[in-house]
């Protein structure tokens, strides 16, 4: 067994998205491609509505999925193809744009509550213009699983324990946890070697690794090679993401909401939005 070790730290920046969004962007553009498959994570927890009241009005995606986790509050959503509805706490959204759509995303509080994360996720160019499809998967679907006192894990995509979360035929062969520990309690996973991992922190103080680097809220990891990723909470409980993927490796042209392999099919790409040309059916 070999405990993977941080490779990078970064934390998460404040940046402003959409039509005003203030949020936190853990990852993004200028760190391709340390996170292939993985394009972009950002945190919008907030406690103020008029940081993300504005939401995010209508524009483009192809070429990506973006993977909407949802904590507090709800997105209400609508789409280029009559789609619409509405995350809600604890639900998930996988969109894989493919040859493209066209969507917006709105946040509502509940409660005056709101919070949650969006990934963005590569694919690789033989699934850049598949047709487009969602995987919409409400909070009651996604198995919570104790496997030891102070130990809980929400499996959305991969598995743990012999447990498989909702989400399905995923190119990058993702994992996706939730995970929550106690204080003083650890947590041991097995991920394939050759694949992406990461973390991100956002709440409580914990540790990873055989070093036992200290992290807390906003932190991501990138973790160097090896088959198992190790945490454990300190000073009271301690809540984190873990993903893992499949790189891809190859070329990424990225022109904001869509990402290709060359600039010639990016330049096409907003042609193709300009004209009216861009939803293919």
């Amino acid at each position: 067994m070999l405990i993977r070790t941080a490779q990078h730290i970064l934390h998460a920046q404040e940046t402003m998205e959409g039509a005003g969004v203030r949020l936190h962007r853990a990852f993004g553009y200028h760190q391709i491609p340390m996170f292939d498959p993985f394009l972009m994570l950002d945190d919008f927890r907030g406690d103020n509505p008029d940081d993300y009241i504005r939401g995010f009005p209508w524009h483009p995606h192809r070429g990506i999925e973006t993977v909407t986790y949802m904590l507090e509050g709800m997105v209400e959503h609508g789409d280029s193809m009559g789609n619409a509805g509405t995350i809600g706490a604890g639900a998930v959204q996988w969109m894989t744009a493919g040859s493209g759509i066209i969507h917006q995303e709105m946040p509502k509080p509940v409660n005056g509550k709101m919070g949650g994360f969006q990934l963005w996720v590569n694919l690789p160019r033989s699934e850049k213009l598949i047709h487009p499809r969602y995987q919409e998967i409400v909070a009651e679907e996604i198995p919570l699983i104790s496997p030891e006192q102070g130990v809980s894990i929400r499996v959305i995509a991969g598995s743990y324990g012999g447990i498989k979360g909702p989400i399905k035929d995923i190119v990058a062969d993702p994992d996706y946890l939730d995970i929550s520990l106690q204080d003083g309690r650890t947590f041991l996973h097995q991920v394939p070697r050759g694949y992406t991992v990461f973390c991100y922190m956002f709440a409580g103080t914990g540790t990873c690794g055989p070093g036992g680097q200290v992290l807390k809220n906003r932190d991501l990891v990138l973790f160097g090679e090896g088959d198992h990723v190790q945490f454990k909470a300190v000073n009271g409980p301690f809540r984190l993401l873990l993903l893992s993927g499949k790189p891809i490796k190859e070329p990424i042209a990225w022109g904001g909401p869509i990402v290709m392999n060359t600039q010639e099919e990016l330049e096409q790409a907003f042609r193709e939005y300009e004209d009216g040309t861009f939803i293919k059916t």
